[in-house]
């Protein structure tokens, strides 16, 4: 259970203003994402059911800086709206992706939101933007120490980052409005299921990694049954598992 390996919770916040300045060298790179990344949007929308992003999450996407997410010799790709290398055999998700799975989470500023799979940090950053608090889980150790130390630089007070099996969800801080899950298991993990809020979202791909994946939105009714939907087919690495 990751609870016996938690990282640090993280120390005080800087100011919005102080994370991103207005203007500076990625400005252009990051408008032009952007402007892809709602290209994708409206491509996509009669299967996603969204034909554009919700104000709050163009707002994340374009304040936080994706090049201190990557490698140093990586930064001028940070932009481009593809998938990168973080290592240990793990990637930086498609922008595109990121701002759909942020999207149809519909984050608001009150609401708790779980994410599996920290990876480098910045899904968790998207999200930390939009809502009250976020858990996010890293079952790579390296991984989970290097995100956590970057999101403290850059002032996530409201960003909590733990080490362990995110298939297990993180029963103490239950239940959430969100849960956003990284990394795609075979099957709907009854953990994550379980830690949903009555009208909750679980936004997660699921299926195998050469037999093709969906990126599925599942909604908790208010008596704990839930309604799902297929949003994307999608590739994503593997949900890996404590042994």
């Amino acid at each position: 259970m990751f609870t016996r390996r938690r990282l640090l919770a993280l120390g005080a916040a800087l100011p919005l203003a102080q994370r991103v300045p207005a203007q500076d060298a990625y400005a252009a790179a990051r408008e032009r994402m952007l402007r892809e990344i709602e290209a994708d949007v409206r491509a996509t929308a009669r299967s996603t059911h969204r034909d554009r992003l919700a104000d709050n999450v163009l707002v994340a996407l374009r304040k936080v800086p994706r090049h201190r997410f990557v490698a140093p010799e990586l930064a001028a790709a940070a932009y481009d709206n593809r998938p990168l290398p973080i290592g240990e055999g793990q990637t930086i998700s498609q922008p595109f992706i990121v701002a759909l799975m942020t999207d149809l989470a519909q984050p608001k500023k009150t609401d708790r939101v779980l994410e599996v799979g920290t990876g480098s940090g910045y899904q968790a950053a998207v999200l930390a933007e939009c809502v009250e608090h976020v858990y996010t889980i890293e079952i790579v150790p390296a991984l989970g120490r290097r995100a956590a130390a970057l999101l403290k630089e850059l002032g996530y007070a409201n960003i909590e980052t733990g080490i362990g099996d995110g298939y297990l969800g993180w029963p103490e801080a239950a239940p959430f409005d969100a849960i956003v899950v990284t990394a795609a298991p075979d099957h709907i993990p009854q953990p994550l299921v379980d830690q949903l809020k009555p009208g909750g979202r679980l936004i997660i791909p699921v299926g195998s990694r050469f037999g093709g994946q969906d990126l599925l939105v599942i909604e908790k009714s208010a008596d704990g049954r839930t309604i799902k939907r297929t949003a994307l087919p999608v590739r994503f690495v593997p949900l890996t598992r404590e042994r």
